[in-house]
């Protein structure tokens, strides 16, 4: 008898932060995979709302919720009803984060530390708490959302490449507490993707669309469907021996140094 690998049937995924952008398309991939999507904001219950719709509208099973990622007893009370609700929670992304784009020598103190909380220990709360279901219940799917700035420095990200090198080694570290759990705990790092927010600096012209265009081996910026293939990937049983990695959908960017040559 054939196995699907990447079939998702009867899974429950949660996507913290899938209401919208990366979070949303990496959502809507486990949900054709025919998994259950369970997204959460914190603050926004009509952004929940209509991210249901649409997901609703595409032919997917999904279930929204409000809770801040940081903020461990309301992290607590939505696992025992999203598991009450909808069912055992069979994969975790942990999507949701916030950036700050201010020079290290002018940055607050408290800016620093608001990123530091919703980027690392936000999928820190979260996990501990699902995990334990998990290896109750024999196995699980963790997905940390890590960035290339996990591996890169740039300029004014301070806070968020700090966060993001840290969520790179918590989930190495969780990796090697909970694999003989049966649990794999892996990561993805975006590159640079077409989205709303990066919409006004990728018009012809523009000094960083040309940087992006010039520097990325695929010659593109990322349609947020290409991080589809590495969420369902790594939410299905063809990764059950991957465990502690972080897979970089870049476009080739982390792969080479320099502005790749035109010629052929």
């Amino acid at each position: 008898m054939s196995i699907n690998l990447f079939d998702l049937t009867g899974k429950t995924a949660l996507i913290t932060g899938g209401v919208h952008g990366l979070g949303m398309a990496m959502a809507k991939g486990l949900g054709h995979a025919g998994a259950k999507i369970v997204v959460n904001d914190h603050s926004s219950q009509e952004a929940v709302n209509n991210a249901i719709a649409e997901y609703k509208s595409e032919g997917i099973e999904a279930y929204g919720y409000l809770f801040d990622v940081t903020d461990e007893s309301a992290v607590i009370a939505a696992i025992n009803k999203i598991e009450a609700e909808v069912g055992p929670i069979d994969i975790l992304i942990n999507n949701a984060g916030i950036i700050k784009r201010t020079p290290i020598i002018e940055m607050e103190v408290a800016d620093f530390e608001a990123v530091i909380k919703v980027d690392l220990t936000g999928p820190f709360i979260v996990s501990k708490n699902i995990a334990k279901g998990m290896i109750q219940r024999g196995g699980g799917k963790i997905i940390n959302m890590c960035s290339m700035m996990s591996e890169l420095g740039r300029d004014s990200v301070s806070a968020y490449a700090a966060a993001k090198g840290g969520l790179k080694m918590l989930t190495k570290n969780m990796a090697t507490e909970w694999a003989k759990f049966n649990i794999q705990t892996n990561g993805i790092g975006p590159g640079y993707f077409a989205t709303s927010q990066t919409a006004p600096i990728r018009v012809n012209g523009h000094p960083f669309n040309e940087f992006i265009m010039g520097r990325t081996p695929a010659g593109r910026w990322g349609d947020p469907d290409d991080l589809q293939g590495a969420a369902i990937f790594l939410s299905s049983k063809a990764s059950d021996f991957v465990n502690g990695h972080i897979v970089y959908v870049d476009g080739g960017i982390l792969a080479t140094i320099g502005k790749p040559s035109n010629e052929d």
